[in-house]
């Protein structure tokens, strides 16, 4: 059993923030089983609002996870799988569905720990949009989605060898459903004429507004989620054993979180 470096530590109170930011990120992405848009006083307010919200709670996460356990040696590994996610997203270009950027993330993630995997799928994200010009409302939206990705691949259970791939693999391409069917709540309502009947309209019960939503998602989005939800699991199983070797190495090396000790002067 290969045992796991905590490249970034998770304090109590930086738990306790995570917590509370799991449930404002349930409230953005649901909110419209919750509110009609014209509560906020204009069909768009509510995912600007939520996106800003979103934003100041994601530098409020990573400044209490920073605060808790983050050293000089996390903080290159972050930069460098930063910029190689932010260099390799563009290679999919988003084509069918084809995502790079999520097996690394949850390689990533099952090595250095929920902490390292939360902080890089919002760095990778934030770093990705700028190269490429992605910057909009929905870029809190898709950061929230990758941070906790990267997180849940931390809390994985314990594997190792064949089983610790097949396990990852069937994670990462459960996971390209689950980002795909978040991130459709963000603009759902606003998508498509109130007629349809995969629309959105405001004050229906729960349960056949979600119908509704199953419906759009499925008829709108299956194609490409499952596009993403293929690519992770082919990157996976391709080059999950090798990256994980690489990352272990890494981190025996790098010995995170190891005391620093002075030694006397002779």
């Amino acid at each position: 059993m290969t045992a796991r470096a905590a490249a970034i530590r998770i304090n109590a109170r930086a738990g306790v923030v995570i917590s509370m930011a799991a449930f404002l990120g349930v409230v953005a992405f649901f909110w419209p089983f919750l509110v009609a848009p014209g509560k906020f006083g204009s069909n768009y307010a509510p995912p600007l609002i939520f996106g800003v919200l979103l934003v100041v709670v994601l530098c409020v996460v990573v400044s209490e996870i920073a605060e808790g356990g983050i050293d000089s040696k996390a903080l290159a590994m972050l930069g460098v799988l930063s910029a190689v996610n932010a260099a390799v997203r563009p290679l999919g270009a988003g084509t069918a569905g084809i995502e790079t950027v999520f097996f690394i993330l949850v390689l990533a993630g099952r090595v250095y720990g929920p902490g390292f995997g939360f902080t890089l799928g919002c760095t990778s994200l934030f770093a990705s949009a700028l190269i490429t010009g992605g910057v909009g409302p929905w870029m809190p939206y898709q950061m929230f989605g990758c941070a906790f990705v990267g997180m849940l691949a931390g809390f994985l259970p314990k594997a190792a060898g064949r089983r610790e791939v097949a396990l990852l693999a069937v994670y990462g391409s459960l996971s390209g459903y689950l980002f795909g069917f978040l991130l459709n709540l963000s603009f759902w309502p606003f998508s498509l004429d109130p007629n349809s009947s995969i629309a959105y309209l405001p004050g229906l019960p729960f349960t056949e507004q979600f119908h509704r939503y199953l419906a759009f998602d499925l008829t709108t989005s299956l194609g490409w989620d499952t596009g993403r939800a293929v690519t992770n699991f082919v990157c996976i199983c391709l080059a999950g054993p090798a990256v994980l070797t690489v990352f272990r190495r890494a981190a025996r090396k790098a010995r995170f979180q190891a005391p620093i000790r002075f030694a006397p002067r002779p």
